[in-house]
């Protein structure tokens, strides 16, 4: 046989079907050991933890690998191959003495690009109507300094000082004298 219906259960106010609450037992607190002498412990041992943190940024460093020349977060960096020797003491065996050049370039706007530490070759180009051509002065020449132009300077084209070797720095001169001289980045 089956049980007899219950009746229905008479509805409750809203908000009242919540479980009643209980109460949390007392218990000691709870402590940490060692909490307070953990500042003293890390200012004792800074020597460690900043010996570490250098160790872990010189192989971060490291295994990042040099920047490409042409990384847009470097333009400070030199452009060009090195094409000639570097500067030596006379008589040091077969080193080649590099010298200082003052040279005229024709182009001033050509200039404007050029910046200390860059490479360039430079071209002497004769007038092409006297049946001249143009042939390559220097290689690899280092852009040393860009002065700026003086006042009232009629001249055309503007200065540049470059580091070469004695023999190239006279035929620079010497090609000067009678050619127009331009340049091109290395």
């Amino acid at each position: 046989m089956l049980p007899p219906p219950r009746p229905a259960p008479e509805p409750r106010p809203l908000g009242t079907d919540a479980p009643a609450t209980c109460e949390i037992p007392q218990f000691a607190p709870v402590r940490v050991r060692g909490g307070r002498y953990g500042l003293q412990r890390l200012v004792r041992h800074r020597g460690r933890a900043l010996t570490a943190g250098l160790a872990v940024t010189a192989a971060a460093l490291l295994a990042t690998g040099p920047r490409a020349a042409t990384d847009p977060h470097r333009p400070e960096r030199a452009r060009g191959h090195p094409a000639i020797e570097p500067a030596r003491r006379p008589g040091a065996g077969t080193a080649v003495e590099a010298v200082t050049a003052a040279v005229r370039i024709a182009d001033a706007a050509t200039v404007r690009l050029l910046r200390p530490g860059d490479r360039v070759d430079v071209i002497a180009a004769q007038d092409p109507a006297t049946g001249g051509s143009a042939e390559v002065v220097a290689r690899g020449a280092r852009v040393t300094r860009l002065p700026e132009p003086l006042d009232g300077a009629v001249e055309g084209g503007a200065l540049v000082v470059l580091s070469v070797p004695r023999a190239t720095a006279t035929r620079l001169v010497g090609a000067s004298a009678t050619a127009r001289l331009a340049v091109t980045l290395c």
